[in-house]
């Protein structure tokens, strides 16, 4: 099961959000090299002359070092919850032994060698001989634990039989590239995020139905030194920055009622101000009063209409999942997509590409954007279906027959071994109507399809999907806002309850329609991997065939009083 999109997760000042600018290199002046690819370098060049005449020889060495300077910002219903500033480096080897076509991370049968660790901390000072011991231990580890895994893999080879899949290479031969970049920084004054944080949470209080309320910024400047022994070179950073709004409630039956919304930016001039952030404020406390009162919604199958950001988290987690280029390698996947290149998967009005070289989209800022891959290939444009028809794969280093190269898709979180993960996955058509165009074609399908109404998706938290083979090839969409939509007009009816599930075959070729205009999701992906950020952007989507059930509910029922300020009795103190 992959957890594909995972959310959460009165102001008192003003003026910019994170007031002190980000540091970095003028655009046209010459970026200054980290004194630690120095480091990396001489003891990238000592290790491979070693290790490569070994047996068995390491044929790949990678250093990795990542730093990162983060600063968090958390309060919840009017006072502070915690204010910090972190700063930590941390050092990835990648050792490979055998070749190209065989090393020690293939895969035989349902068993997956063991490859490698964590990773280790390091020192943020600049240090090159204790950052150069550190890289000596880590990489002996990793030589040792490749090697055992390659003996044990030979093995097995002679007596597995492999597949068609399992007969490509292990890992792609890529172009090595050199950039070195301008480091980055931030500089953040932590008391004025403080007193928002204080004022946004403080601010629903004014609700009695809101039980709890939490409000996050976070900033994080993170710089990457990559060296490599087929002779990349990269230091480049990054910089995001985010505000999360959460907001949590309960039905009388207990079940739970959440309200989420995220802002997201990556230049200080882009940070939403006061008047953004209590816009955003109220939209929440309206939806989640109005579903605290909301009927529960009965399992039906029937005419939908998702809007943007609906639609978007619906094809990252039906599609984009199953478009990821190791699924289709590993012979406990479902490989959905694995025998469909060429083949109509989707009507013939839709493509979808993942372009990660792209930093917005509207206007928006889009999270899935990045300069290098986790495995030092180029970000590029990917074309994944054109009008209908699949055309590839995200690929990361590790080849499919008939997809040889890497298009700068490997991707994992602080720790993890890349695979070919999603990036920006953007949903274009051809065929799009307005929005009163769609929800006319809507009504027409419920009349047509004789339902007593259909199902108008708001907005969506995220969702997961199961790929495995052992597993249903199914998916589950959680929305967050959801309405009925009567033929014979009746006002819309807001419900709560719905989970959006089904089969992803069946569910692409069901759209009919879509909207005239993108709407972006931003989220953190979790799968193999690890956490990334990821970006998915697509218009409403009318699809003629939805099947949804009831949410899981808890036990638990409202507190028995109200919050205090809104008790209408009275207590301590003089009456």
């Amino acid at each position: 099961m992959i957890p594909a999109v995972v959310l959460l997760c009165l102001s008192v000042c003003s003026g910019p959000l994170f007031a002190k600018e980000t540091h970095a290199a003028a655009p046209d002046a010459p970026a200054k090299r980290s004194p630690l690819l120095g480091a990396l370098q001489a003891e990238l060049d000592r290790s491979m002359k070693t290790l490569s005449a070994q047996d068995p020889p390491a044929y790949y060495i990678g250093y990795t070092v990542t730093d990162t300077q983060r600063v968090d910002v958390s309060g919840s219903n009017g006072a502070l919850l915690n204010s910090g500033e972190d700063r930590n480096r941390w050092l990835e080897v990648t050792v490979r032994t055998g070749d190209y076509k065989l090393d020690d991370t293939h895969k035989i049968g349902d068993r997956q060698m063991a490859g490698g660790g964590p990773g280790m901390a390091v020192p943020v000072d600049d240090d090159a001989e204790v950052v150069r011991r550190a890289i000596w231990l880590e990489t002996d580890k990793e030589y040792r634990a490749a090697a055992e895994a390659l003996i044990k893999i030979r093995t097995g080879k002679e007596v597995k039989v492999e597949t068609a899949e399992g007969r490509a290479p292990d890992f792609s031969r890529e172009e090595p590239h050199m950039y070195i970049g301008p480091l980055v920084s931030i500089a953040v004054d932590r008391k004025p995020l403080e007193a928002r944080v204080r004022a946004y949470t403080k601010a629903f209080r004014e609700s009695a139905a809101i039980i709890n309320s939490i409000v996050t910024f976070s900033a994080q400047a993170q710089n990457v030194m990559q060296l490599t022994s087929e002779g990349v070179q990269l230091q480049f950073g990054q910089i995001r920055y985010r505000l999360e709004l959460f907001i949590q409630g309960k039905a009388p039956d207990g079940m739970d009622i959440d309200r989420y919304y995220n802002f997201d930016w990556v230049d200080t001039k882009d940070e939403p101000d006061d008047k953004a952030v209590y816009a955003a404020e109220a939209t929440m406390r309206k939806e989640l009063e109005g579903l605290v009162a909301a009927p529960i919604n009965d399992p039906s199958v029937g005419p939908a209409l998702l809007t943007g950001r609906a639609a978007a988290v619906f094809f990252h987690e039906v599609f984009g999942h199953r478009a990821e280029g190791h699924r289709q390698k590993d012979v406990n996947e479902g490989q959905t997509f694995s025998k469909k290149v060429g083949e109509q998967i989707l009507p013939d009005f839709l493509s979808i590409t993942d372009d990660t070289t792209m930093k917005k989209l509207g206007g928006e800022d889009l999270l899935g954007y990045y300069q290098f891959d986790d495995e030092g290939v180029p970000a590029q444009r990917v074309t994944l279906v054109d009008h209908g028809v699949l055309k590839g794969f995200e690929m990361s280093r590790s080849p499919l027959v008939g997809f040889p190269h890497s298009n700068g898709h490997g991707r994992r979180q602080l720790g993890a071994t890349p695979v070919s993960r999603q990036g920006n996955l953007i949903v274009q058509s051809s065929k799009t109507l307005t929005n009163a165009q769609l929800r006319a074609k809507l009504i027409e399908l419920i009349k047509s399809q004789g339902k007593p109404y259909g199902l108008l998706i708001d907005d969506i938290a995220g969702g997961f999907t199961f790929t495995g083979r052992g597993q249903p090839q199914a998916f589950q969409v959680l929305p967050l806002v959801v309405y009925r939509v009567f033929p014979d007009g009746r006002p819309d009816e807001l419900v709560r309850g719905v989970d959006i599930v089904g089969t992803p075959l069946a569910a692409l070729t069901k759209i009919v329609a879509t909207g005239d205009t993108p709407e972006v999701f931003n989220g953190y992906c979790g799968a193999e991997s690890g956490s990334v950020p990821v970006s998915a952007a697509s218009p409403a989507i009318l699809t003629s065939e939805l099947e949804v059930q009831k949410k899981e509910s808890s036990t638990d029922r409202p507190p028995i009083l109200p919050p205090p300020a809104h008790d209408a009795v009275k207590t301590g103190g003089q009456q």
